[in-house]
């Protein structure tokens, strides 16, 4: 049946490619860059939060249903106390991962805690912070708007200038072997 639908829509579907329709798709906005670049791993553990959580709503609807039954639980009152037992295990399970990737830092990933290097030295960590505090001390001086030094005029009149390329490169078109 499958293959029977695929096989109806590529006869019966219009097929006509162009520049545009051939791009690839990126939620409106046009592609820039290679496809291939690093993937940040960060929001691959927040997709399997999502997902864990999501999964969970559709084990809760069930159980809801079953929990809130008036003519099952009139019938067999074990049913209620089953059902309540189960999705305690069930949300204990999950709250346990959740505090578990909570703990191991995987959702602090805004912001993460600095981790400070460790050496072998014997250097005190106020050497650390007194070099830290001379050179936050340097300030960057604000644009007044005001000429050149001479020292700095006579520099760039003297520059040798700038180079072209000793060759141009040619570039074959598609097709001219």
């Amino acid at each position: 049946m499958v293959s029977f639908t695929f096989f109806i829509t590529r006869l019966i579907a219009p097929h006509n490619p162009n520049p545009e329709k051939l791009t690839s798709y990126e939620c409106g906005e046009e592609p820039t860059g290679n496809a291939w670049l690093p993937f940040n791993t960060r929001f691959y553990v927040i997709a399997l939060v999502f997902l864990l959580f999501d999964v969970e709503m559709v084990f809760i609807f069930p159980w809801a249903i079953v929990f809130g039954s008036h003519e099952l639980n009139s019938t067999d009152p074990r049913w209620s106390v089953l059902s309540l037992i189960e999705m305690f295990v069930f949300l204990g399970i999950l709250i346990l991962g959740l505090a578990y990737v909570w703990v191991k830092g995987d959702l602090n990933w805004i912001k993460p805690d600095p981790i400070r290097p460790v050496s072998g030295t014997n250097i005190p960590l106020a050497l650390y912070d007194k070099l830290h505090e001379e050179q936050s001390a340097y300030k960057v001086k604000e644009f007044t708007g005001d000429p050149l030094p001479a020292a700095m005029a006579t520099a760039t009149a003297t520059a040798p200038p700038i180079r072209k390329p000793m060759f141009k490169p040619t570039f074959k078109k598609p097709g001219n072997d």
